[in-house]
């Protein structure tokens, strides 16, 4: 795996409701394939990107963009760097071990109603193509 690009500040994206010091950890579904359990925690170094994922993350709870440091070692996402696109663009990362709850940024870019719903689809076509499959 290539080496990672950024040191940080990283951000990750969710609709609970988190607290400074609280560790967000691997073990929960998918947002993008709910019948998989993930290994691992996912985070970005763009808070837009996080912003994202809070927007088309599970739940009912209001969108929340939170800034986390990786308590361990993590590694260049492998879902997105060099299987969708060279290099790692998205600036995303994951995780085996817990990131810790640092802070919440409340300034980030909320899509609209029609790129929120352009996202949706796109999500519902990669659930349901056997071909889309998730490196865990």
């Amino acid at each position: 795996m290539s080496a990672t690009l950024d040191e940080g500040p990283f951000f990750h994206g969710t609709k609970a409701d988190l607290q400074d010091g609280d560790l967000l950890t691997a073990g929960f579904r998918s947002n993008y394939r709910p019948e998989i359990v993930m290994n691992h925690i996912y985070f970005t170094a763009l808070s837009d990107g996080a912003g994202l994922a809070a927007e088309l993350a599970a739940g009912e709870g209001e969108p929340r963009v939170y800034i986390v440091e990786p308590t361990g070692p993590f590694e260049n996402d492998p879902n997105v760097t060099d299987k969708k696109f060279p290099g790692n663009p998205t600036r995303s990362y994951r995780s085996a071990e817990p990131v810790r709850i640092v802070g919440e940024v409340l300034d980030w870019t909320r899509l609209s109603a029609e790129a929120l719903q352009i996202w949706r689809e796109r999500l519902a076509t990669i659930r349901d193509d056997p071909s889309a499959e998730i490196i865990n």
